[in-house]
């Protein structure tokens, strides 16, 4: 297999960790209009997905279309949660801090949304312009573009790089794109990630282990 050069990190749930915040606010505004979901199925449902994803799944479930004003709502309440309540993934700071190659972050979510984040868990300077959004290409994951378009704009081939994702739709999405994926697991999601091929590890400690044993999976 190639050397890696570079590693392209998602941000929700993988630098910062605001899978949860985000849905806690999602469902507490969706349940106005009569949507029941728990946690659990809003993070296998909604992780890695677009907020236009997200909000067509739940029209689904509610049999309603959604206020016109509900994204603009859901991104001033969001944000401010994340103000407060937002912290960088456990052991990251100090996995980032161990490279000596080069990384970069890779997002669905809008660039001052993923600046914003990283600005107020201390990660935004780790990061400088290496900051790539499907907003920034009209394309969302599971499609495989983000990925491509952050390893082009870094310089490397996906054969390069390798992804660390959290969600389903964004290990599909780095598969497609002939990526080497490692699967930020949880008791709850670590089968799914490894069903759709990517290689699982539960702390950014055991991360490290893995990279520098060379535990990559074969070409």
């Amino acid at each position: 297999m190639d050397e890696i050069k570079c590693i392209i990190f998602d941000c929700d749930g993988v630098l910062v960790d605001s899978e949860e915040i985000g849905n806690k606010v999602l469902l507490s505004m969706a349940k106005e209009f009569g949507l029941r979901m728990t946690m659990e199925e809003a993070v296998m449902s909604f992780s890695g997905r677009s907020l236009k994803d997200c909000f067509q799944q739940i029209e689904n479930r509610i049999n309603q279309k959604l206020p016109t004003d509900f994204e603009k709502e859901y991104r001033t309440q969001s944000y401010e949660a994340f103000k407060t309540d937002l912290k960088p993934v456990k052991g990251v700071k100090q996995f980032i801090d161990s490279l000596t190659i080069s990384y970069c972050v890779a997002s669905s979510g809008p660039v001052e949304k993923i600046k914003s984040n990283l600005t107020t868990t201390g990660l935004a300077e780790k990061f400088g312009e290496n900051i790539f959004s499907s907003y920034q290409i009209n394309s969302w994951k599971p499609d495989p573009e983000i990925f491509l378009f952050a390893s082009r704009e870094m310089g490397f081939s996906p054969r390069e790089c390798i992804v660390i994702e959290d969600s389903k739709a964004g290990v599909i999405s780095a598969i497609k794109g002939g990526f080497i994926v490692y699967g930020f697991a949880n008791e709850n999601n670590s089968q799914v990630l490894e069903d759709e091929g990517a290689i699982v590890f539960y702390s950014f400690e055991e991360l490290n282990k893995l990279l520098n044993t060379g535990h990559n999976a074969s070409r």
